[in-house]
């Protein structure tokens, strides 16, 4: 191998429009209408061969072209307006610095995949997704936020069909020197490296930047000479590889993610897990509490978990990584020894049971251990959670188990059309773009006349249907269909007809062949003359999901057929390029899965501010979203435990829907050509839920509800040298250690003849403490109503008083219920573990003594 000197080229630009590589370089343009069509300018071909990436546009366009621009005053003018956009973007006063208060305050924010835009290609669906647009509605409220994760070489599969409509993949490799990231280079320009030790080596990283806003987001990539072959593949592929390459690169995510910020120095009081995928990020942070505040485990324990936030997006148990305890120790063996902890200690951390020896090591019982603040992503799926981990628990009623939910949403701009942006900017006037969450402003949708807004949906619609009719004529000539063949793609779909979308990972769960279920319903539906429906389709089956890739080739198969070749198209390689064309054009978005295995979804939301509308069961965001005049249910949010009759109960009732409500209400136009009922029940779901289901109002809630709590929990910790972490964890130890003296002795209760509604009952008990004294614990009086079983079913807890000290180490505590409502109630004495520094009131490592 000759000895090879690299050396990188970038675009050359004329003086003039030097601006354009600052812009290119910020990916804030993915969410500003005016910077994307100011590229767009400089050739709209290319821009769409280059998949609308900027970099790789300013290196391949013409030098003719760059120069014909310089020369543009009305080009130079529009970048001028472009970058003075970005600049007031950047330098705003924001939101979070007039809630907060605290300068010093710094977020770090850990995922897997990061989805942004189609250029950058290191997400593979809605996780990504919804943690890029985690980053543009930080930047937009000003938080000071930092995004970690990894920069990988082939990304996510690429997707392609063969003849018979089976799923095929591929891996193109990315060229990091023609996408908006740059390397981080020292003084003297060299990269800048960060170092996990792996069993018996170093495995090096280098580091990435991308602008995003006023948002930073750090990637790391092992492809480098530094490390071995091996080793340099760990960044090669997102979710590709075995167990084993799963927890290298978790390791590297968390343990290497948490280095490189001390590497460039960043100040971070609060992290953020973005599922269990970053878990190892707390336990680097707590042997980097050791090592530099001389703290002991359990003290640095204390400190971590005050200030970390841990959201779960994965409600099926296979759905969360695990690993056996023989790799955990291959992997960790050494790092025992800088915590001060032995293997089973360790891996207790990772278990819902700490005592059972056989059980894996979950990544999300780690997550879950290690933080203060967990969450689901929709009210559901926090019910779904705390059903789901409350093994941890064991003492705890469900519904006090620490899980909550923040609703998942949408980067608004990121998805909405140009042409409603426009039409919204002239109705609601621009305030819409800086404050999404505003209710008060979307009740302005009801001052567009219906003709626009009519217009508008049939624009984004011809848009949809010529967009895949390009795209269905080259996959079919890619997969070896006669031209012929391929040409008919040109009349598939119907621009004026009622067009459903389905787009989304093809687990079998989501069902994506449902509609599909009766051919012969399904086909008058679709080719009813007066009311003609058509379906659009698009997404990946995980490479080793068979099912999954069995259904796509099943719905290729239909369109194989006759019938159905022009009323139901399969687009492959669904990405973020084709997401935005069918989010923008359809007029229903579908979603049907199993309920309740949809933690969240986003993709309905945004079919929402292009004025399209949803039909879905009530599972994930739907289940809090829905009321009848914004969209169609599903079922009632029923849960069967036979699959086929699931399916078949609920394809009937979406044949239903269709057949006698959705198409009825499109089809039917007044004397002007309208549908007046169709166009009132988009501005009703768009005045409804717009301003609720979008990633500023996500922010927020994560900002008020987690971030500024952790910030405060890390100052409290922190100061006067860690003393009262410390003071914290010999309270704990303690209280642990003597808690076998905590009983309740006896119940009182003052049972007046008739408890009226709206009395107050008062409620005595005795309770030991042995060596531990009041002030360490709450005692709870907890009651509500009771279920056919005689179990207190959601139960409400109110502290107690201590109105006598026996002397001996016994206390009698009094407290009062008040009764308002009939029916059987039920009542009990509980006591916990109680200090003005408890960040968790229910502790995994505290025991609770019910009476």
């Amino acid at each position: 191998m000759p000895n090879v000197k690299k050396f990188t080229v970038v675009p050359y630009l004329p003086e003039k429009l030097k601006p354009l590589l600052k812009i290119a370089n910020n990916m804030w343009w993915v969410w500003n209408f005016e910077a994307i069509e100011l590229f767009r300018r400089l050739d709209v071909e290319l821009w769409t061969e280059v998949h609308h990436n900027p970099i790789m546009l300013l290196g391949s366009v013409s030098q003719r072209t760059l120069d014909e621009a310089a020369q543009s005053e009305s080009f130079l003018a529009h970048m001028e307006r472009v970058e003075k956009e970005l600049d007031w973007h950047i330098s705003l006063k924001s939101w979070f610095s007039d809630i907060s208060g605290e300068p010093d305050t710094g977020i770090a924010y850990f995922s897997a995949e990061f989805g942004i835009h189609e250029c950058l290609p290191i997400f593979s669906g809605g996780l990504g997704v919804l943690a890029g647009d985690h980053l543009k509605s930080s930047s937009e409220l000003g938080l000071p936020m930092y995004g970690v994760g990894l920069l990988y070489r082939f990304g996510y599969f690429r997707q392609y069909l063969n003849l018979d409509g089976w799923q095929q993949e591929n891996l193109p490799q990315t060229d990091f020197y023609n996408i908006p990231v740059s390397p981080i280079l020292d003084e003297y320009g060299k990269p800048v490296l960060i170092s996990v030790e792996y069993p018996g080596r170093e495995v090096y990283a280098r580091i990435w930047e991308i602008k995003i806003g006023r948002v930073f987001l750090y990637l790391m990539d092992t492809n480098i000479d530094e490390n071995n072959h091996d080793d340099r593949s760990i960044t090669d592929q997102l979710y590709g590889g075995d167990n084993e390459m799963r927890i290298k690169q978790e390791i590297l995510l968390g343990i290497g993610g948490v280095r490189v910020l001390k590497a460039l120095n960043k100040n971070v009081t609060v992290y953020h897990m973005n599922e269990g995928h970053a878990a190892f990020l707390a336990v680097e942070r707590i042997r980097m509490a050791i090592e530099e505040n001389n703290l002991n485990f359990r003290e640095a324990m204390e400190f971590v978990a005050s200030t970390n936030v841990f959201t779960t997006h994965t409600p099926v148990p296979a759905g969360n990584d695990r690993f056996s305890p023989e790799l955990i120790n291959r992997y960790f063996s050494n790092y025992y020894n800088y915590l001060g902890i032995d293997a089973d200690y360790f891996l207790s951390l990772g278990r819902e049971n700490p005592e059972d020896k056989e059980e894996t090591f979950c990544m999300t019982v780690l997550a879950i251990k290690l933080a203060a603040y967990k969450n689901g992503v929709s009210k559901l799926h926090g019910q779904v959670s705390r059903n789901m981990w409350k093994r941890i628990w064991p003492s705890l009623p469900l519904h006090e188990i620490p899980i909550g939910h923040v609703t998942n949403g949408i980067q608004t701009l990121s998805w909405t059309s140009d042409e409603m942006m426009r039409l919204l900017n002239r109705y609601l006037g621009p305030r819409w773009i800086d404050n999404p969450a505003n209710d008060q402003i979307w009740k302005n949708i009801d001052r567009i006349p219906d003709s626009e807004l009519w217009r508008c949906r049939e624009r984004l619609r011809e848009r949809l249907v010529g967009f895949c009719r390009n795209r269905l004529r080259e996959q079919l000539r890619s997969r070896g269909v006669p031209y012929s063949e391929a040409e008919k793609a040109m009349s598939v779909l119907n621009p004026e007809a009622l067009t459903i979308g389905f787009a989304r990972r093809f687990a079998t769960y989501k069902r994506g062949t449902l509609i599909l279920k009766d051919i012969e319903r399904l086909d008058a539906l679709l080719h009813n003359k007066d009311m003609p429906i058509q379906i659009v389709f698009a997404g990946k089956a995980h490479p080793r999901d068979t099912m999954g890739k069995e259904l796509i080739r099943q719905i290729i198969h239909l369109t194989y057929d006759e019938r159905f070749r022009n009323s139901i198209v399969f687009i492959e390689d669904y990405d973020i390029n084709i997401a935005r064309y069918f989010v923008q054009g359809v007029d229903i978005w579908l979603n049907n899965p199993i309920r309740p295995k949809e933690a969240s979804g986003t993709s309905g939301m945004k079919v929402v501010p292009n004025g399209g509308l949803n039909i879905s069961v009530l599972d994930g965001w739907w289940d809090e979203a829905y009321n009848p005049d914004v969209g169609w249910v599903i079922g009632k949010g029923e849960e069967y435990d036979d699959q086929n009759y699931q399916d078949e109960v609920e394809s009937l009732s979406l044949y239903n829907i269709l057949e006698q409500e959705v198409r009825t209400l499109f089809y039917e136009r007044g004397l002007d050509g309208l549908p007046k009922g169709w166009l009132k029940k988009i501005k009703e779901s768009m005045k409804t839920l717009n301003p609720v289901f979008n990633t500023n109002r996500m922010v927020k809630d994560y900002t008020e509800n987690y971030y500024l709590k952790a910030h405060k929990n890390y100052r409290t910790f922190s100061s006067n040298s860690h003393s009262v972490t410390r003071e914290f964890a010999k309270w704990k130890d303690n209280v642990s250690s003597k808690w076998h003296g905590v009983k309740v002795k006896d119940l009182l209760f003052e049972n007046e003849k008739d408890i009226t509604v709206g009395s107050r009952v008062t409620v005595f008990t005795e309770i030991a403490l042995g060596e531990l004294k009041p002030q360490d614990v709450q005692v709870e009086l907890y009651f509500g109503t009771l279920n056919q079983s005689g179990d207190i079913e959601g139960g409400v807890a109110l502290a107690m008083e201590m109105i006598d000290d026996h002397g001996n180490g016994d206390y009698r505590y009094k407290g009062q219920m008040l009764c308002l409502k009939s029916g059987q109630f039920g009542f009990t004495v509980r006591v916990i573990p109680h200090n003005e520094f408890l960040v968790r009131k229910f502790d995994p490592e505290l025991k609770i003594t019910w009476a």
